[in-house]
């Protein structure tokens, strides 16, 4: 992959480094990376790509590179991380580096789509608080004093959005393609980011994902379950910008 230095957007003049595309995960919004972007704020153009359109993974990256800089770093949480994969997938050579937060490349189990099926009949029924629940139960996070809080804004973030969205994104998890072969294709700088208590993608997933790239970097976040930007967001940030900071690879 040749090495682009995107100039920085006109009135960013003290902003040098790489363009850097956030992508959230199900049922959340800007508020996810709230640390990171206030860190990033004087050092990268920071472009938060929502996927509140569209019901499968393909149309939701399409929507995305439409609207990208030619080339980008790109960071992905949960289904942004399922989404991001598909990005690369589409057009590899416009992502400069490559971060998935709680994020697989494999396809969802018969039993993992269908348990997605209740949650997305109490959304569609008026209860986005109980398919939020369920999204999110508390065994996948970590047991500290903070995780009511964390629910509570889970909870703020989902009604925001609408159970509209809500629908098409587990839709989109639920037809999720296998991104195995994106991942061991792509030669770019890389970094896999899990909770160290994750119960949902235990460790070893991850470790699995990070095999499948041939630059990555593995961070266990500390304190942290399936949702690490939320429960530890200063261990996210700082692991992002080390990422930031790799060397690009010239092929």
């Amino acid at each position: 992959m040749t090495r682009h230095d995107p100039k920085p957007p006109q009135g960013i003049g003290a902003v040098t480094g790489e363009p850097v595309i956030l992508i959230p995960g199900l049922g959340c919004d800007a508020r996810v990376f709230s640390t990171l972007i206030m860190a990033l704020n004087d050092q990268h153009p920071v472009q938060l790509a929502p996927v509140c359109r569209g019901d499968s993974i393909r149309d939701m990256a399409a929507r995305i590179l439409a609207s990208a800089p030619a080339h980008f770093a790109l960071a992905g949480d949960g289904l942004g991380g399922m989404v991001a994969m598909e990005v690369l997938r589409q057009q590899p050579d416009r992502v400069t580096r490559l971060a998935l937060i709680s994020a697989g490349p494999l396809s969802p189990t018969p039993q993992e789509a269908a348990d997605r099926e209740m949650r997305i009949f109490d959304a569609q029924a008026g209860r986005l608080w109980r398919a939020i629940k369920n999204e999110y139960p508390a065994e996948i996070l970590y047991t500290g004093e903070a995780q009511a809080n964390l629910l509570e804004n889970l909870q703020k973030m989902a009604k925001r959005l609408g159970p509209e969205v809500f629908c098409e994104q587990s839709r989109a998890m639920q037809r999720r393609p296998d991104q195995q072969r994106a991942l061991r294709n792509y030669r770019g700088p890389a970094m896999v980011i899990c909770g160290q208590d994750d119960m949902r993608l235990p460790l070893q997933r991850h470790e699995f994902t990070a095999t499948l790239l041939p630059s990555a970097r593995l961070c266990v976040v500390p304190n942290a379950g399936h949702l690490p930007l939320l429960e530890n967001p200063r261990a996210v940030t700082d692991a992002l910008q080390e990422w930031l900071a790799m060397p690009l690879r010239l092929t």
